[in-house]
Order: structure tokens, then C-alpha cells, then sequence
């Protein structure tokens, strides 16, 4: 997948709360959308297949992202689609003047940015090494009792960089150490991951037996902390 752009701009009211009218219906059951997530000018390519529930929040997802992908929620993180950045209000980003007001990624859901197959947001995390992913609805799909409430991870390939190795490029330079063993940054470099790191790492199974502990339809930042701490052999308690 090569990084395309954006569709164009969304109608506001699709990411816009609406005003509700007259009396409140049943919710409608939601279609399941099969995302394709690539993390962007990284070689070799790191992606996941996920399936998701169209209903999910932003917030969610983010979750979602993070245990799918091996990340550890160090970071700050924000999704765009077009030129409206969706995030935690928490973070308190700077607004600039007249740029459209960053919204809560709480209340905005998936369906209401990609509403459509082909269409996709950029999920960034860690704003220094700024690692940006590509999420692009491949398919939607009928409604499914049975996972409207969890995530699947369909298939993958490769571990995503470790924390604070400096970016795209710093990746590629620690890639280039690790494969050789005579260079000089060669011991210094394993002693700064800690141990061994296996670019080349995937494993479905895991991946989706933490995906399962996921709460929905809210992901507490403790609660994605001990699934992640959890993930990485280790418990906050």
C-alpha cells in the first residue's frame, strides 16, 4: 500500500454531533469494517488486517491500534482525517485561529469518518518520532451480533519499532546495527533495546487474545496499560 491521499473533505456533520429530534429510535445494528493499517515510509512494511465494529470510537480504536501493532501508550497519539485532528482531550492540543476545534475522540465513531470502503484517517503516535499510520477501510461488512463489541486482528507482518528509537530514520540506522555484528554500536545497541528484538516478530494469536480484553465500548488508560503491561510478560499488580 503506498501512502495516498486523503479522500476529499468529509460534510462536518459527519463528524459533528447531531441535534436529536423527536423521540430517541433503537440503535441501528452497525456494519463491521475490515481496516488495513500500515505504518507509513517504514521498511520492510509493518500492517495489520483488523476487523473492527463500524460503531466503535475513535478512542477505542486507538486502543485497538496500540495492542494490534505493539506499541505501549507512551506517547501522545491523534487521528486526521482531512483537516480536523481527533484526539484526547486530555492532551489539551494547542488550537490555532481558524482551524476547524479538535474534537473528542470519544464521540466521534469510525463510520463517520470512513464511511465509505476506500476511504481512511492517518493515526499518528509519539509526536517526536511521529510515526504515522495509514488506516483505510478495505472492506464493510454486513452487521454481526457476535463481534459488535471486539476487535480481530486478521493477519499482519513485523513488530512495530521500539519506543523512542528516533523515527523512520533512526529505525532504518538501528535495523543496520543490529544485522551487523561488527559494527561498532553493535553491543551498545542491544543493551539500549534491552534485549533481543526480532524485527520480523507477529503473532496473530496474541495479538487477539489481548485484543479480547479490550473494554468496550471505553478503554481506560489503566485499563490499556495493564492489557499492554499484560502483552509484555509482566502486570501492574
Amino acid at each position: 500500500m503506498t501512502d495516498a491521499n486523503l479522500p476529499a473533505p468529509m460534510p462536518p456533520s459527519l463528524v459533528k454531533p447531531g441535534v436529536n429530534r423527536g423521540r430517541a429510535k433503537a440503535a441501528s445494528p452497525v456494519p463491521l469494517y475490515h481496516l488495513e493499517v500500515v505504518l507509513n515510509r517504514v521498511k520492510p512494511q509493518v500492517w495489520r488486517h483488523l476487523q473492527v465494529p463500524g460503531g466503535a470510537n475513535l478512542g477505542w480504536l486507538h486502543a485497538v491500534l496500540q495492542v494490534a501493532l505493539g506499541w505501549t501508550n507512551s506517547h501522545l497519539h491523534q487521528f486526521r482525517a482531512d483537516d480536523q485532528i481527533i484526539t484526547d482531550p486530555a492532551f489539551e492540543l494547542e488550537e490555532f485561529e481558524g482551524s476547524p476545534p479538535i474534537l473528542d475522540e470519544r464521540k466521534v465513531t469510525l463510520m463517520q469518518v470512513v464511511p465509505r470502503e476506500g476511504d481512511g484517517v492517518f493515526y499518528e503516535y509519539d509526536f517526536g518520532d511521529s510515526w504515522e499510520h495509514r488506516v483505510t477501510a478495505v472492506k464493510i461488512l454486513a452487521p454481526d451480533a457476535a463481534s459488535a463489541k471486539a476487535a480481530l486482528c486478521l493477519d499482519g507482518a513485523r513488530a512495530c519499532p521500539p519506543e523512542d528509537c528516533g523515527g523512520v530514520h533512526g529505525y532504518a540506522d538501528l535495523l543496520k546495527i543490529i544485522r551487523n555484528p561488527r559494527h561498532k554500536e553493535h553491543k551498545n545497541m542491544f543493551e539500549w533495546l534491552g534485549g533481543p528484538f526480532d524485527p520480523e516478530a507477529f503473532d496473530l494469536n496474541k495479538i487477539n487474545t489481548f485484543l479480547r480484553k479490550l473494554h468496550w465500548p471505553y478503554v481506560t488508560e489503566d485499563q490499556l496499560a495493564e492489557v499492554l503491561m499484560q502483552m509484555d510478560g509482566g502486570s501492574r499488580f
